[in-house]
């Protein structure tokens, strides 16, 4: 949407609001957003800096919601010094976000995830087999000889054969071999076997739980000597594992 589109949804909005004259407490707004988009999963409702409009932060996303109309936009909202305040508190929503999950992966069952390497950098990763741009992150990582990698999974609904990989993989004595060889595509489209294990079966439902607590949505993702990188985002991984985790950690 063009900027001045934009602007003229938001004082339209703003102008119902003021001459509804109607006031909303924040149960209120949360009641009438669940009454009427039952189907909007959020993470929080508040105020935003227009009076009557409210801020809702859906996962890696922000709408605004004018209670009284009932309606639910998307776009950004500029202030008059050109100032993209949508913008500004997504970086805010982000940095929270990842600040929480570097102190939640203190906590994570490692023995549980699939270890490679023995290297000097700590890479915790959440990963799905038939994810092409986890393909493209892991090629990047077996290259290297520095890194000591945990690996989660978290097979996305989109590939229905992902989870019958992840399978595999925990049915094999050799987990990280069996690790390259699917992410390599060295199975895809031919028939392979996996085992029937209850042990398998809640080892793939722990790594989904504990996906799920860590508040992780998409994948690859990765936590790199405590630093998110959230894709697979190649330059910025390579500039991690290029400083010495020494001087990183002072």
């Amino acid at each position: 949407m063009k900027k001045n589109g934009f602007l003229l949804c938001v004082l339209t909005l703003i102008a119902m609001t003021f001459s509804s004259g109607a006031v909303f407490g924040a149960s209120d707004v949360e009641e009438s957003l669940k009454t009427n988009y039952p189907g909007l999963k959020y993470d929080s409702v508040a105020p935003s800096p227009v009076a009557g409009l409210y801020e809702v932060v859906a996962g890696k996303m922000i709408v605004y919601y004018a209670p009284k109309e009932a309606i639910v936009f998307a776009g950004q909202m500029f202030d008059k010094t050109n100032k993209n305040i949508t913008a500004e508190r997504m970086q805010e929503l982000l940095a929270r976000f990842d600040k929480e999950v570097v102190r939640k992966a203190k906590e994570l069952p490692l023995d549980k995830a699939v270890k490679m390497g023995s290297g000097e950098h700590t890479v915790i990763e959440f990963t799905d087999p038939d994810c092409p741009f986890c393909r493209k992150a892991a090629q990047f990582l077996d290259k290297r000889t520095d890194v000591t990698k945990y690996t989660f999974f978290m097979p996305l609904d989109m590939h229905p054969d992902s989870k019958n990989k992840v399978r595999y993989i925990f049915c094999q004595n050799d987990r990280g071999k069996a690790f390259e060889e699917v992410m390599s595509g060295r199975i895809d489209g031919v028939k392979y076997e996996t085992c029937d294990s209850p042990a398998v079966d809640d080892l793939l439902k722990l790594h989904g739980a504990i996906a799920a607590k860590m508040g992780i949505s998409g994948t690859p993702f990765f936590i790199i000597d405590g630093t998110v990188v959230s894709g697979a985002d190649i330059p910025r991984m390579d500039l991690l594992l290029g400083k010495k985790k020494s001087a990183k950690a002072e």
